[in-house]
């Protein structure tokens, strides 16, 4: 008799079964905690995924096996369904999902990849979720006595698609009512579409966080390698050039709209070289009157523009009153101390690098910039002891030993 006709002709004995099912519980608990382990090693992500996980009961189990009349009928004392053992990842957004699943398509041996809900119209109401059937690894097979064909069901969610879910589940399919009505099923798909559109909102936000922040990292990068070569040969007191940007500069891939918009592509004009567009954008943000959280930031990115172009002055001053609106960030006592650097004000840079290592006395190069102010002022033993607790706290070895090397040479001519 083939497995079809098996099938067909199969009716289970509820209670046989039942006494199978909890003679094996244990071993599927066990599997399942093994599994949950497996996949949080698996998913060191920048994110935590959530993970909630099953065993499926036994009236479930039943009322899905005289559903679907899997095909491991009549092959073990137990035949399987695809999810008695489930583990649902949930993540923060969409993006995510393409992570996740990729993640375990590289690490386990996938049986299957199926997307529920990918081929609803927009009138249709019903979950939507990423479901992936794993082969369990031999390592977690063999400490256990299991039934023939036992897999792991994986469902990947976004957390508002696993909302949806778990409402859904209670209203349509715990429910012995069913949406028939029309105007009832157009708020349920109603529902739907805007927990979906929240999802793809959440997503855009997410995107142009990414790429502020990506723009954000280079600008800072480049302010920073233009501190590092102003102040390379520090037994001179020589200058940088001015930059050339005459190349043609490539045109911004953002529109100007709301203050965000404007910061991001103030921050892109800066990046690319275009200082005085990147200066422009950010005076007209400052004339908007923005509340004091807003200021300090756009008052210190401008500074670091006016900074690239060497106007020290107006460096300074943005400096300082971004200071004012945020007094007790580090930061901007930091970028003051660097611009009286530069132009050779050592004693009060000291200063202002002292008030920024009183807000934060973890970060390396406070003490680093203040260590090289001591040097230009001749105290080399706050040179050392300054240089010293940088190291301590991971200050590079090239950096250490550019300075302590200058400082041993000017100990040694006195």
């Amino acid at each position: 008799m083939s497995t079809k006709d098996l099938r067909a002709k199969w009716i289970p004995d509820r209670r046989k079964l039942k006494e199978v099912y909890g003679r094996y519980l244990p071993a599927f608990k066990s599997v399942l905690s093994d599994m949950e382990t497996e996949l949080k090693d698996v998913l060191n992500l920048s994110f935590v995924p959530t993970l909630k996980s099953r065993v499926k009961s036994f009236d479930s189990y039943y009322k899905k096996l005289l559903r679907v009349q899997p095909d491991t009928i009549g092959i073990s004392d137990f035949p399987v369904i695809s999810d008695n053992i489930g583990i649902r990842i949930i993540c923060p957004f969409l993006e995510d999902l393409s992570v996740v699943e990729k993640r375990l398509l590289d690490n386990f041996i996938v049986l299957e990849v199926e997307r529920k809900g990918a081929d609803r119209t927009f009138r249709e109401f019903g979950y939507e979720s990423t479901h992936v059937l794993l082969e369990l690894p031999e390592r977690v097979k063999e400490k256990y006595e299991l039934p023939a064909k036992l897999i792991c069901e994986i469902q990947i969610r976004t957390i508002l698609q696993d909302a949806w879910a778990e409402v859904e589940h209670e209203l349509v399919y715990k429910s012995e009512f069913s949406p028939f009505d029309l105007p009832l099923k157009r708020k349920l798909a109603s529902m739907n579409a805007s927990l979906s559109l929240a999802d793809i909102i959440f997503q855009e936000i997410r995107d142009y966080q990414n790429k502020l922040n990506k723009e954000m990292a280079k600008r800072k990068e480049s302010f920073y390698d233009l501190v590092n070569h102003k102040n390379m040969d520090l037994s001179e007191n020589s200058r940088l050039e001015e930059t050339s940007f005459e190349d043609i500069l490539p045109s911004s891939p953002y529109v100007q709209g709301t203050i965000d918009d404007m910061l991001l592509e103030a921050i892109h004009s800066h990046n690319t070289g275009n200082f005085d567009k990147a200066v422009d954008i950010y005076s007209k943000i400052i004339s908007t009157q923005p509340n004091e959280k807003i200021l300090t930031v756009i008052y210190k990115h401008r500074g670091m523009a006016y900074y690239a172009k060497a106007d020290y002055a107006d460096a300074l001053e943005d400096f300082k009153l971004s200071a004012k609106y945020d007094p007790e960030s580090y930061r901007p006592y930091y970028y003051i101390g660097i611009v009286l650097s530069t132009i050779e004000n050592y004693q009060e840079a000291v200063d202002y690098y002292t008030k920024s290592i009183n807000l934060n006395n973890f970060g390396p190069y406070g003490y680093f910039r203040r260590a090289q102010c001591w040097y230009h002022l001749g105290d080399m033993t706050k040179a050392v002891s300054d240089l010293d607790i940088s190291v301590s706290l991971g200050l590079s070895k090239q950096d250490e030993e550019s300075l302590r090397s200058l400082i041993l040479k000017k100990m040694d001519r006195v």
